[in-house]
């Protein structure tokens, strides 16, 4: 398949046909890995995902949601036996 390179910024870009989207599993804000090949091709693939970057994520939304009563205590006291 031909694809056309556009300006992009100062940059060129490439779409991505939407076949090959739903194929690969990605979608708009996820990261590519590029690679040339031996041949001078270029390789993209869909970033590994990175652990270390998900728990500083994960952090960052934990700090910013106060910690409260249990929801499971309030449900107890509100519940007939």
């Amino acid at each position: 398949m031909n694809l056309l390179v556009a300006k992009w910024g100062n940059s060129l870009a490439v779409r991505i046909p939407a076949d090959y989207v739903r194929r690969t599993g990605i979608k708009e804000g996820d990261q590519v890995e590029a690679h040339l090949t031996a041949d001078g091709g270029l390789s993209l693939r869909a970033a590994k995902w990175d652990r270390k970057a998900f728990v500083q994520e994960l952090e960052k939304t934990r700090e910013a949601m106060p910690m409260t009563e249990s929801v499971m205590d309030e449900l107890r006291r509100g519940a007939r036996y």
